[in-house]
């Protein structure tokens, strides 16, 4: 597939071409800026995270970690029912009403949804009170979860107030301030109060009480910057609200089902190991595909910006500038994942073991879930492109296949398997909706992420994957794993940028790098603000 846009040297430029560079350009250009503070942020808290984890996982053990993720299943299915995806639909109609300057409608879906979601997850947290002890006995055979759903309870609440204001900044799109207080002040504050609650023997009490105090503290700024964002006429006193749109219900309830479905392909596995296995094993599970759910980051940090900018351009008819975007973005997220992801297969061993003694076990998993993640970098926004331009069905279509595919593969593969049989069911359900989600975003949009530039790739990707196979084989010259990982992905990211800097960058992608290199150089020198 061509480039949408001719080569400037070869054909005299019209006007309708200069509009579509001059549109792309100032699109990409808020995307790169806003992406890169979102990345930073994510960084930061992953970097951080993971030094944590590797504590927590040798204080409390990988039975206790099990544990944790258990109970966050019931977390994660109360927050879904509570939300009746209204926080779904939250970054399109905020974005649409507020560009449209609809202050009515913008007041009543902000104020509606809130009152719904803290009602609802109320009611069902409750439920989760007088049912999690049952639950954790009968279902996961782990009457230790049981002294623990109280705590739970009051994440699902917490948690389920959260998304939803983090996704009405992304809709304001103003995602650099969600990141900075879910990320960064969000990190400095749970990750110091869990090493001390930790140190003080607290144990998993400890553990869930810093997860309780960082949720109440990041909700709370995320309340206040949402006010402040809001324009004032949307701020009025909310006597007289108006219904909400019929569409919104039904975008919700999209949402909803699309949110339970992606529960049963990611929750599944968790929820079978628990039934077929031990907490000791899902544990090591969990910090293995933790590990591999590091791979999608950037691709993670383009999503937050582009989905509202997707919203706007199909709103308006653009699909020039949407499909131009989508394959500059795509190219970015492969080109900038691959060492990445590499780094993670090749050290798979001496990344698990950094987590205590047991866990490497859970290599094999680690391997698997990162060529997975790596499909799903390889296809950029597909799942974004559908849900933001109003093909939610679709999306439903592929989730509900894949979700039915995710429990009969687990139910067949984890009592014969074990872990490795839930990540090879995991792979399969990620590899297999992305490639239908890209069949249907060229169906139903008519624009594909590739074109012959990704080929200007292959040499700064052979180079960097040959200095990480160089490096893993003198690992045992730099003593220490955690040394050796972190010098393959400096060596494999410097070689990959200055092979690309000299043969594999267009003009477009220079600008998108200029843009970035600007936005860091500025966010160094000054600091972040909110």
């Amino acid at each position: 597939m061509t480039n949408l846009v001719a080569n400037p040297s070869s054909v005299p430029a019209s006007p309708a071409a200069d509009g579509l560079r001059l549109e792309f350009r100032r699109n990409m250009g808020h995307i790169s800026r806003q992406s890169l503070t979102y990345f930073a942020g994510t960084l930061f808290t992953m970097l951080a995270g993971y030094l944590v984890k590797v504590y927590v996982a040798r204080v409390l053990g990988a039975e206790n970690l099990g544990l944790y993720a258990l109970g966050m299943t019931l977390v994660t299915l109360t927050q879904l029912v509570g939300c009746l995806g209204l926080q779904g639909a939250a970054p399109r109609y905020v974005a649409i009403y507020n560009g449209a300057k609809r202050w009515d409608d913008l007041r009543s879906f902000l104020t509606r949804s809130v009152l719904i979601i803290f009602s609802l997850n109320l009611a069902f947290s409750a439920m989760l009170l007088a049912g999690g002890g049952w639950i954790s006995r009968h279902l996961y055979h782990a009457p230790n979860l049981a002294p623990y759903i109280p705590v739970f309870a009051v994440l699902t609440v917490l948690g389920s107030l959260t998304a939803f204001y983090g996704q009405v900044l992304a809709g304001f799109k103003d995602v650099a301030k969600r990141t900075i207080i879910t990320h960064f002040i969000g990190s400095s504050l749970v990750i110091p109060l869990t090493v001390i609650l930790l140190a003080m023997g607290t144990g998993m009490w400890g553990y869930l009480s810093a997860q309780v105090v960082n949720s109440a503290v990041v909700l709370a700024l995320l309340v206040a910057v949402a006010r402040a964002l809001t324009p004032a006429p949307a701020r009025l006193p909310w006597a007289s609200l108006p219904p909400l749109d019929p569409e919104i219900k039904g975008f919700a309830a999209a949402s909803l089902g699309m949110g339970a479905l992606d529960f049963l392909v990611s929750q599944a596995d968790k929820v079978l190991l628990g039934f077929y296995l031990n907490p000791k094993l899902v544990g090591i599970y969990v910090i293995a595909s933790t590990l591999s759910a590091l791979i999608p980051i950037i691709l993670q940090s383009v999503n937050q910006i582009f989905a509202p900018v997707i919203a706007d351009l199909h709103a308006q008819g653009r699909q020039a500038v949407l499909g131009k975007l989508f394959q500059t973005l795509t190219k970015w997220v492969v080109g900038l994942t691959l060492p990445l992801a590499f780094v993670i297969i090749v050290f798979a061993i001496p990344l698990l073991r950094l987590f205590g003694n047991g866990f490497d076990a859970g290599w094999p998993v680690l391997v698997i879930g990162a060529a997975g993640q790596f499909v799903n970098c390889g296809v950029g926004s597909v799942g974004y492109l559908l849900l933001m331009s109003g093909n939610q069905k679709r999306l439903m279509r592929v989730q509900f296949g894949m979700a039915f595919i995710s429990v009969f593969v687990n139910i067949v593969l984890i009592p014969i398997l074990g872990i490795i049989g839930a990540a090879i069911a995991a792979v399969s359900v990620n590899v297999g909706g992305n490639l239908w989600n890209l069949f249907e975003v060229r169906k139903a949009l008519g624009i594909s992420p590739y074109n012959r530039s990704y080929y200007s790739l292959l040499l700064p990707a052979t180079a960097a994957v040959g200095c990480i196979v160089a490096l893993r084989q003198w690992n045992d010259l730099l003593r220490h794993s955690w040394l050796a990982v972190l010098v393959a992905l400096a060596m494999s990211y410097l070689i990959f940028g200055l092979v690309a800097l000299k043969y594999a960058l267009d003009e477009d992608d220079r600008m998108i790098a200029v843009a970035a290199w600007t936005q860091f150089r500025g966010a160094f020198a000054t600091g972040v603000k909110v």
